[in-house]
């Protein structure tokens, strides 16, 4: 026998012994998501959690394990903005995009909507474009260390002020030395557009991570047929 024989034959019995490992896990101890049966199988075999998981999906791949839930297949990013957690996305938007047309279409001697264009101003210069660019750095976990999660409210408020003004500074040195006139409008689009750009990248972020953390705890079942 040749030793490439001999090896495709010793990977192929590894292969198998390692199917009916993780088909007599499932069926013993019913571990309730991939990340417990991945936790299981590290723990009592010489093995890494990228071959597990590699053989995990090759099973499911084969049809020999299933997963029961099957709500991330048609969970999309369009889904997860109607979601409660991406609320936070819309009233921020919705805020900027607020604040920007009182500020055009409010003159200073409405009232009382002058008091409103006010608030939202201070706002929307003040706290959302900062408070845009915290969920997005802090979306995932720095360093194993801080995540949005781990932050006190005072904590993100305090933050989102003092990242708004670095941006107003920034975008005031930006047009100031730009071709561009550095006037009102300009400093509301810049704003407003930096706004934007934050919170979709941060949601995106948000939805990724979501959907990894499901795909990692998906429960499983074993193809009986």
């Amino acid at each position: 026998m040749s030793y490439l024989k001999a090896k495709l034959l010793s990977t192929n019995s590894e292969a198998s012994y390692l199917t009916r490992i993780i088909l007599k896990i499932i069926k013993e101890q019913n571990p309730q998501s991939v990340r417990r049966l991945t936790k299981i199988l590290t723990e009592s075999l010489d093995l890494t959690e990228e071959e597990v998981i590699k053989s995990i999906l090759k099973l499911q791949a084969e049809g020999i394990i299933n997963f029961k839930n099957q709500f991330l297949k048609s969970w999309s990013f369009g889904t997860y903005l109607k979601t409660r957690e991406a609320i936070w996305y819309w009233l921020t938007t919705t805020a900027g995009l607020l604040a920007a047309t009182f500020v055009f279409v409010i003159s200073e001697n409405v009232y009382p909507w002058i008091y409103a264009r006010n608030v939202l101003g201070l706002l929307f210069v003040l706290f959302l474009p900062g408070y845009a660019l915290v969920k997005t750095l802090f979306q995932n976990e720095i360093s194993g260390k801080i995540s949005m999660e781990n932050l006190t409210a005072i904590e993100r408020i305090a933050l989102s002020i003092a990242m708004s003004f670095g941006l107003v500074s920034i975008v005031g040195i930006i047009l100031y030395y730009s071709p561009l006139n550095m006037d009102l409008s300009t400093i509301v689009f810049s704003l407003l557009g930096l706004t934007l750009v934050f919170s979709t990248a941060a949601v995106t972020l948000e939805y990724r991570a979501k959907k990894k953390d499901l795909n990692d705890s998906l429960p499983l079942s074993v193809n009986e047929s």
